[in-house]
Parts: structure tokens; C-alpha cells; sequence
């Protein structure tokens, strides 16, 4: 089906009528009685799993009336992905249109996750000189450890994938990324509600620095970056280095858009089951990943945690990760390698343990030039104005937050 096409099916199950408008980001599902009295029931439905979901199962992600999930139950989890014992991948997600936007941010972190394996690629590419077939060596023992995904497998068949003249396709391939929107989406949605969900911005932005080609080409005769880099250091080591800062800033990624369903669960009124979403995730769909489970595990073991990063799992994670991970950056840092996604996770988990930001200084100069006031350590809630120069006066603006 082309991405613009629509389906239209109709189905009778148990006493009503169903119709099903597809597309390839998810249904719009009217179940209805024979009877019009008995009114109209939607639900809409985030779909994730491409060519191969399309043939063998995909995840599915329905919202909406609940009223209409018994109707479509049996239909939908049967045509799901199936994962362990013959879970289907398809739950209720929520009310109204909670089944989309959880498909939206799971394309979001797709999009990070993407970026992420691009950005270890690339460091082992043109920091360690590995060549095509000793990185999809490497992408399949990685795809034996925490990193074990769907994403991962398909960069080690890619990296391997030879044309037809018998040279390797992948550097034959432009290096322009296009994009569907889902992504965009996401971090729109971050910055309506105020969440920092900074990684996936960085992956959407990273698309479209790539969409620039020609003007690189241009930059790339005129911009200078460092002197030539050499690396002289263990290169089996710096190797785990990656790979442990590519699952640290994985988890952080999965943090952010965690944060923002329960911000949009917050904003829409919404109980989203967190661990049953993860559930989910783990067949069917892109991103699927072992990794899910231990998201599952942590929503378990404490159904309101506020952030993945302070459940103990993922906490010891990353901390066991974070000497790699900062070598990782300031080695390709040095060496002039672009690592957003990277770079982004770690700022971000820094900003975020730090007790005290910089932010302070903020206020000040909000307040200095427009009188948008502060407020203090010791009097939270107690906004107050100051008059910096001794000549503007002690009028204020309201305060606001956007």
C-alpha cells in the first residue's frame, strides 16, 4: 500500500459494525451498533512495523472509547505481533487519542535509536578505520548484550550487503536522511508541554543537516576542522567504549519519551499503563528490543517513577557505562566526528543529577532587562522584582510561564 493510499474494511463483529480507516501510521476505527440509538464508538490505533509487520504481525497501539476495545480485542490481537508464550503485542493504551500519540513518540525514539547507531558507526568508521564487514562484525556481537534489537541486527546485515558489482552498497548509498513527520511530532509536542525530550530533537535535526547535501559539499572545501586525527589508543577497548556509550544514551532517550507520555497523560487526563506500552514494543515493531523488558520490570516494580533514570536497573546502568561514554564524546569530539545524539544524552544526564543549574543567572537577566521577576531559594512560589539599575522603577511584568 502506498503511503498515501487508505483502506476502507468492513467487519461484524459480536452484534456491531466495524470500519477500519487504515493508513500507514495507524487505523481510525468506528465501531458502531445496527442501531444508531446505541451511538458510535471510535478509536484510533498507532500501527508500528513496516514491510515485516505488514506480512507477519505488527505492534499495535489502540485508544479511544473503551467501550469499543471488547468488540475489537479478539480481531486486533490476533492480527498483532506475538512474542514469549504468544503475547500479542496489543493492549489498550487509553482514552481519546492516547494509541496515537504513543505510536508517535515510539516513532520518536525510533528516530533516536537510528541516530544513535548512525553516530557509533560513524566513530568506528573514521576514528577507529574499521572496515565494512569488521563493523557488521562488531553490530552482531553487540546485538548479544543489552543492545540485542531489531535495529541492531538490520545495521550488521546492512554493513554486510554487497550490489551487484560485489563492493559493499551502503557507501554507494547519499547521505541525505528523509523524514515522515513522526519524529518532528514528537519534539513539537516535547517543547508544547515543556519536556526535554533533547535527544529526538537532535535526531530530527540531524536529518535535516543531512538533507543539506550540497551545501556540505561546499562547507566540507571551505571549513576546517581539527588536524588530521590519529588514534593511538586501544582500539578493542575504545570499541566497548561506543558500544557502552551508545546503550547510555539509549536509556536516555527511553527516558525522555517516557517522560513525555506522562506529561501528555498529565496535560489529556490519560492513565497509560508505562510498563504494558513497553510490553508492547517488543515484537512487532522497529524498535524492538530486549531492552523493553527491563523497562517493563521497572514500571513494576514502582508504577509512579518519575524518570527511568532513577529506577535502580537503569541507574546502575548508566553508571557503569559513564567513563566510556565520556571518552566516547571527547574522543570524537577531538577528532571532529558530529555526535549530536551522543552529546545531547550526556548533557542531558548531567543537567539532570545536578541539583544546581546555571538557570539562576537566567532569571537574573529576565528580570535585569525585563522586569519578568525571580524567585528565591528560600521563597519558592514568591515572585519578586529588583531594581537592578536604580532607575528602573518597581513595576513588574506578570509572570508567565510559555
Amino acid at each position: 500500500m502506498a503511503q498515501a493510499d487508505i483502506a476502507l474494511i468492513g467487519l461484524a463483529v459480536m452484534g456491531q459494525n466495524l470500519i477500519l480507516n487504515m493508513n500507514d501510521h495507524g487505523f481510525v476505527v468506528c465501531a458502531f451498533n445496527r442501531t444508531v440509538s446505541k451511538g458510535i464508538l471510535f478509536v484510533g490505533s498507532g500501527v508500528s512495523g513496516g514491510e515485516e509487520g505488514a506480512r507477519y504481525g505488527p505492534s499495535l497501539m489502540p485508544g479511544g472509547n473503551k467501550e469499543a476495545w471488547p468488540h475489537i480485542k479478539t480481531i486486533f490481537q490476533g492480527i498483532a505481533a506475538k512474542v514469549g508464550t504468544g503475547e500479542p503485542c496489543c493492549d489498550w493504551v487509553g482514552d481519546e487519542g492516547a494509541g496515537h500519540f504513543v505510536k508517535m513518540v515510539h516513532n520518536g525514539i525510533e528516530y533516536g535509536d537510528m541516530q544513535l547507531i548512525c553516530e557509533a558507526y560513524h566513530l568506528m568508521k573514521d576514528v577507529l578505520g574499521m572496515a565494512q564487514d569488521e563493523m557488521a562484525q562488531a553490530f552482531e556481537d553487540w546485538n548479544k548484550t543489552e543492545l540485542d534489537s531489531f535495529l541492531i541486527e538490520i545495521t550488521a546485515n546492512i554493513l554486510k550487503f554487497q550490489d551487484t558489482d560485489g563492493k559493499h552498497l551502503l557507501p554507494k548509498i547519499r547521505d541525505s536522511a528523509g523524514q515522515k513527520g513522526t519524529g518532528k511530532w514528537t519534539a513539537i509536542s516535547a517543547l508544547e508541554y515543556g519536556v526535554p525530550v533533547t535527544l529526538i530533537g537532535e535526531a530530527v535535526f540531524a536529518r535535516c543537516l543531512s538533507s543539506l547535501k550540497d551545501e556540505r559539499i561546499q562547507a566540507s572545501k571551505k571549513l576546517k576542522g581539527p588536524q588530521k586525527f590519529q588514534f593511538d589508543g586501544d582500539k578493542k577497548s575504545f570499541l566497548e567504549d561506543i558500544r557502552k556509550a551508545l546503550y547510555a544514551s539509549k536509556i536516555i532517550s527511553y527516558a525522555q519519551g517516557f517522560m513525555l507520555l506522562r506529561q501528555a497523560a498529565t496535560e489529556f487526563g490519560w492513565t497509560l499503563n508505562y510498563g504494558g506500552i513497553a510490553l508492547m514494543w517488543r515484537g512487532g515493531c522497529i524498535i524492538r528490543s530486549v531492552f523493553l523488558g527491563k523497562i517493563k520490570d521497572a514500571f513494576d516494580r514502582n508504577p509512579e517513577l518519575q524518570n527511568l533514570l532513577l529506577d535502580d536497573f537503569f541507574k546502575s546502568a548508566v553508571e557503569n557505562c559513564q567513563d566510556s561514554w565520556r571518552r566516547a564524546v571527547s574522543t570524537g569530539v577531538q577528532a571532529g566526528i558530529p555526535m549530536p545524539c551522543f552529546t545531547t544524552a550526556l548533557s542531558f544526564y548531567d543537567g539532570y543529577r545536578h541539583e544546581m543549574l546555571p538557570a539562576s543567572l537566567i532569571q537574573a537577566q529576565r528580570d535585569y532587562f525585563g522586569a519578568h521577576t525571580y524567585e528565591l531559594l528560600a521563597k519558592p512560589g514568591q515572585f519578586i522584582h529588583t531594581n537592578w539599575t536604580g532607575h528602573g522603577g518597581t513595576v513588574s511584568s506578570s509572570s508567565y510561564n510559555a
